[in-house]
């Protein structure tokens, strides 16, 4: 399904995500250390059309998580709230700037086995054509269609020895997506389904945790 990008999709989709019994937010557990990430919806390359989701690739010299895929995003500082460090990230990681009326929602928290809180924040980015991505966190930036996201086949779950929680896999170009993002976009994509589905159980692989 190709959703064209413009006023018409941009509402629908605000829509749904006040429709999302997000919820209730809560206070981290002392271990845990509050993040926040962008998803991003912006115009999709001409060649596929409609609007997409910004997805980055994590430079090599990053000290944590390194080449890895990722939303935009990181720690909130003091004082900061999740939708302030968001757009915070996403102005440092990619040169774009957005402001409060550019959110179209909160999705669920979900917590990492590396020690974070993170909390996605969905925003419409009416343009996108000059992201400068900084090389020293970004490798490369990708836009995937919000079709990609909703065919049968994007996501799957399997078993692991070192946990009883499914660990949720997101299918692109190739590759494996894996949890925190992948759970993320998991949710996203129930939310533009117009599903409540929960998504903190799901399990990330043993080499994102840590």
């Amino acid at each position: 399904m190709i959703r064209p990008f413009g006023d018409t999709t941009r509402r629908n989709i605000a829509g749904l995500c006040a429709e999302f019994a997000r919820l209730p937010a809560s206070e981290p557990v002392p271990a845990l250390k509050r993040a926040a990430v962008a998803i991003v919806l912006v115009e999709a390359d001409a060649a596929k059309g409609g609007t997409a989701l910004l997805l980055t690739l994590r430079a090599a010299g990053l000290r944590a998580h390194r080449g890895q895929w990722a939303l935009p995003g990181g720690r909130c500082d003091d004082g900061e709230t999740p939708v302030g460090a968001a757009l915070r990230e996403l102005h440092e990681e990619l040169g774009l700037a957005l402001g409060p009326d550019d959110v179209l929602g909160l999705l669920d928290d979900y917590p990492t086995r590396s020690g974070y809180l993170i909390t996605p924040v969905v925003v419409w980015a009416s343009t996108s054509a000059d992201l400068s991505p900084n090389p020293a966190e970004v490798a490369s930036v990708h836009r995937i269609p919000l079709g990609e996201l909703e065919a049968a086949d994007a996501f799957d779950f399997v078993a692991i020895a070192e946990s009883t929680r499914r660990v949720i896999r997101f299918h692109y170009a190739g590759q494996l997506i894996h949890a925190p993002t992948a759970a993320m976009i998991y949710q996203f994509r129930e939310v533009l389904a117009g599903r409540d589905t929960r998504v903190a159980e799901l399990e990330q692989p043993v080499f994102a945790w840590k």
